[in-house]
This record gives C-alpha cells, structure tokens and sequence, in this order.
C-alpha cells in the first residue's frame, strides 16, 4: 500500500456549510478500518471545531489554525507551532475598527474587506506576519506558518513521509499541504486555481468528493491517477539528438517502476545510477541502497552501516529507516564473498516487511545485483511479496540475474558498447524477444533506455550527471575485497606462477616480491594498465601505468617506485602500511 494517510481540508472539502455528512462520515470509518491515518487540516481554530464537529476521534491528528497548532485527539494534546499573536497586533486591528475577529494560539483571523487594513498594521508593526487567503477568510498568522508546516508536524509525530500521503482540499490555503502532498485531489467545487495545480477533480463537490477519492485510494491506491502525473517523476536526462536544439527531458516514475542498469564494467553504470540516486534524495524519496563492493559509501545523500572490517548491523539500520528522512548504504564488505547472498536473502524480507508498515524505503537499490539475486536463486512462498516494488538493480551480467526478479523490471538501462548483448542477455534470461536498438553508437555520458511494455524502440539518453561526484571505490580497491575473477594474478612469462592480489595493497606487496622478470612481462604486456582501466575503473591511473610501461631504460626497481607512487596519490592506504 502506498498512501498510508489522508489529509483533508474542512470547511467546503469535508463539510458543507459547516456540516459533515453521514455517508461522508461512514467513508471515513472505512479508511480508519483500513489502516490508513486520517489527518484533518484545517483554518479554523480548535474550539470552534470541537463545537461544530463530534467526531475528531476518527482522526489521528488535528492540523487547526491553518498551521498553527497540532491536536491529537486520543490523548487532547495540543502543540503549538507558531508564536502567538502579538497583543500591540491586535489591539492596533481593533483599534483600526475590526470587530469580527477572532485570536487564537497562532492566528488571528478575520474576513474581507479587512485584508488591506490588516496589512497596514503589520507593516506598521515591523512584523514578520503574512496574510492568507480562505475565500471571504482573511487570516493572520507567523511568516512560517500554513497548513504544509502544520502537515509535516503531524507527519513527523506519525513517522510518515509525505510520499505516503494523499491530499484533498478546494480553497486557496490548501495549496500549500496539497503541494506537500504525493497525491493531489480538488472537490468539485474547488476554487479554479485549485483545480488547475491539482492532480485530480473529483466529480462529486464537498463530501461527496472526499467519499470519492477515497473509493479511488481503495480501488488503486492511485496508481491510475499516479500514471498521469509527472511532477514527482525522477530525471534521468534529456533525450539525445532533440530537435530544434530543445532539450526533451526524459523520466521515471517514482512510483510502479523497477529499473536494471547493465552494461560491462567501467562502462558509466555508477554515472547513471549515481545522479538518479542523487535526485530521489532531493526529491525527498527514502532509499536503502545494498552495497556488496564499498562503491557508495561515501554518498552524501545516506548513512552507510558496515566496512572492510565490519559487517552491518541490520537492525540498526532498519531503525534508522523508521525515520523518512533518512536514507541509508548497507556496506557489505566486511562480509565475506560467499555470505553475502544469505546475508541479502535475510535482509530483503526485512526490507519488505518495513514496506508493508510504512510505505518505505521508496527505492531498494541492489549493486551488483547478479551476485546477491543469481539465476538459480528462488524464493520461498513466505520469503517475498509477489512484486518487489520499486527497485534499481545494477549489473554487469543480466542474464546471470534471477528470471523471477527480471520479470519485475519494467525499464532496463543499457549502458557502454554492448548495447545488443546487454538487451540480448535481459530477454533470454525471460525468454522474450529483446527489442530492436536505434542505430548510431553511444557517446560517453549516453544510455539506451528500454521502457518495457511501450511500442517505442529504446531510446538515447543524455544522462545528467550527479552534481557532486563522488570518489568511487577508494576504500575497496585499496583495502577491501574484490570477487576472484577481478584479482590480479602475476603468472610470469612460462605461466608458472599463480599468485592472486585480491585489492591494490596486496598488489603492491606481490610486486615487491616477485622476480625481475615476472614483474617486467606484466608492465610491458600491459597487464597492470587493463588492470587498472577494466577492474579497478581508473582511467587517470591506468594512463600513468601505460606511460610508465612505455618510459625507455626504466629499471624494474624504478618501475615499481613509479607504479607505487601513482596508486599512493589516489588511494588512501592504511597508516601501518608499508610495500615489504
């Protein structure tokens, strides 16, 4: 279930002429039974409310005077959000002869054609005081006060995030929880600028269109409405080769999508899915990211549990995702290689089961997806919902990735060269016809995007990158562990050897170990340039290798001063390091 709450106006949403109707009521008893949280959000003040209403106990929390004062119903708990009213305000309003007006613990409220006399006074004043707009409501509250800070309020005592929540309203004050809101709805009789901004009319006015739009919330949880709608929608780029030199943005949908990114190694899968990471974090979307090689754990928009020498701490992790601000990296090096698909087959379920409950992490994220979820790999009946949800699956490999996971995929992202075979291996692991590829190559920073379902041919992507880049893999290829096919391996020019350099420091030790002769046919043939390009994914360093390898009359004790010089200035190696 995705919205997990529901927050409504009163006056012209719920109520009609101040009255809520039976049906109206019986519809939200209904959603109560459901599971879902009931949030009223309203201009009016509490005891004007209570008098008018008998039936706040159908809501968790009371967002009154516009904001400015949170009530839970349960307990009669009252919080208030904003300063009170300034009596020199007040007695100035008076004073300028307003006389139906009403001051509560945050607002003091009035109605047309006062607006302007209220804005002389503030000004006046010199305070920091804004007016908004109910209809023929004029009302006076703090500059940070309005019905979207009294929403988060409730949202925070309530640990959801506004991602979870749908909306209804029909005046002017409402825009601002509305826009907070990840699904939108106007009444019938919706002022028209309401209308306009929302995501969806209903046909019914005042209860009639709540009743409504909850009926929408049971039928779809609206994933109808959501499939229209593109203000929450993620960048992944601009369409290449657009026309008239205008820039046509391409993007996913936060919501009902499962994303693969394949392509070989250092051919820019982290580029992609780094600014697409980067942007759900703006956008205010919980992740938890599963990161077997230490590639993300110096992303800024995370927490990383776990390193080289720790293995994370699941139920630490976990709590921290209660809260849906933050978003966190599970680091899996400190696990070893051969653990880490149990270890992931324990945490998913968790993962999953947090879903149920609150509607997050939004995105799961699973680098090196092939390792965790292989081919071979099936699922209990208890084990897993019968969807995965919105997931971002990353591989070098997808037709080593579980067919049951790929069938969830929606929208695949090829990346690098391979374009034909990265298509060509996704539809035989499903047994499916792989589609037909644009013509012309993809430049550095391009992707092919395959949205699954449409009859359009991949199309080609310029990917907008991250606005911070990150520096990728220090820790790992340092100190960490790579999988056994990317270790090097000195074997000498007869093969005689096998001597294996799982991480950069190992490396550097074999090298000062090994004969003169092994270590020049490694550096002449290349092996440490492609070593350092292909698996360690460093181009600048596999340059420096390269003219290394090209320096004429350079001793092997030399050449191996230079080569550990060049690793040193990128890598950060422990203290107690030493080559011997």
């Amino acid at each position: 279930m995705r919205y997990l709450a529901l927050a409504v106006d009163y006056d012209g949403t719920l109520a009609k002429n101040g009255k809520v109707t039976k049906k109206t009521i019986s519809a939200l008893e209904k959603l109560c039974e459901s599971g879902r949280r009931l949030i009223m959000v309203t201009g009016r003040q509490l005891p004007d409310l209570q008098k008018q209403f008998d039936r706040l106990d159908l809501f968790d929390y009371v967002v009154a005077e516009n904001g400015g004062l949170l009530y839970h119903p349960r307990t009669k708990a009252k919080t208030v959000l904003g300063e009170e009213p300034p009596a020199a305000l007040v007695e100035a309003l008076r004073a300028r002869g307003i006389r139906k007006m009403s001051v509560g613990r945050s607002i003091v409220a009035t109605w047309q054609p006062h607006e302007a006399t209220a804005l002389d006074v503030i000004r006046e004043l010199g305070l920091e005081w804004q007016i908004i707009f109910n209809k023929g409501a004029v009302m006076l509250l703090p500059a940070s006060v309005n019905k979207e800070t009294g929403l988060r309020a409730a949202l925070d005592e309530l640990h959801l995030s506004p991602h979870n929540v749908a909306g209804i309203g029909d005046a002017e004050n409402d825009h601002a929880f509305l826009s907070l809101c990840e699904g939108s709805a106007a009444v019938a009789n919706a002022l028209p600028a309401v209308v306009e901004r929302a995501d969806v009319v209903m046909k019914g006015d005042h209860g009639a269109g709540v009743i409504e739009y909850i009926e929408m919330l049971f039928a779809d949880d609206l994933a109808s409405v959501a499939s229209k709608r593109t203000r929450h929608d993620i960048l992944l780029g601009t369409r290449a080769g657009s026309a008239n030199g205008k820039k046509k943005e391409v993007a996913l949908k936060p919501y009902g999508t499962s994303i693969l990114v394949a392509g070989p190694s250092g051919s820019g899968k982290s580029t992609a899915t780094t600014g697409f990471m980067e942007r759900l974090a703006e956008q205010g979307y919980q992740f938890c990211l599963i990161d077997p090689e230490g590639d993300y754990e110096s992303f800024a928009g995370a927490i990383t549990f776990g390193n080289q020498d720790l293995a994370p701490n699941v139920d630490e992790a976990l709590q921290l995702l209660e809260h849906p601000t933050e978003s966190v990296v599970i680091n899996l090096l400190g696990v070893r290689i051969e653990d880490r698909p149990g270890f992931f087959a324990k945490l998913l379920p968790r993962l999953q089961e947090l879903r149920v409950k609150t509607g997050r992490p939004h995105w799961i994220i699973v680098d090196e997806v092939h390792h965790l979820l292989p081919r071979d790999w099936k699922p209990s009946e208890t084990t897993l919902p019968r969807q995965f949800g919105e997931m971002l699956m990353i591989t070098v490999h997808p037709d080593w990735v579980a067919p049951g996971v790929l069938s969830e995929v929606n929208a695949v992202i090829a990346v690098g060269g391979e374009t034909a075979a990265t298509f060509g291996g996704f539809a035989k692991a499903l047994k499916i016809k792989p589609p037909k590829i644009a013509d012309g190559e993809l430049e550095s920073g391009q992707v092919l995007l395959w949205q699954r379902g449409s009859r359009t041919k991949p199309i080609k992507v310029d990917v907008t990158p991250a606005k911070a880049e990150r520096r990728r893999h220090q820790r790992k290829y340092a100190a960490g562990e790579l999988i056994y096919d990317e270790h090097f391996v000195f074997r000498g020019p007869d093969d005689k050897l096998n001597l294996r350099a799982q991480n950069l420091i190992v490396f550097l030790q074999m090298a000062e170990g090994i004969d003169d002769e092994t270590w020049q046919f490694h550096l002449e043939r290349g092996d440490y340039t492609n070593w350092f390009r292909y698996v360690i994914k460093d181009d600048d360093l596999a340059d420096a290798a390269e003219m290394i390898a090209k320096t004429k009359k350079l001793s092997p004790d030399k050449g191996r001063e230079k080569i550990r010089d060049e690793v040193e200035k990128r890598y950060t190696l422990p203290a107690n390091w030493s080559p011997s």
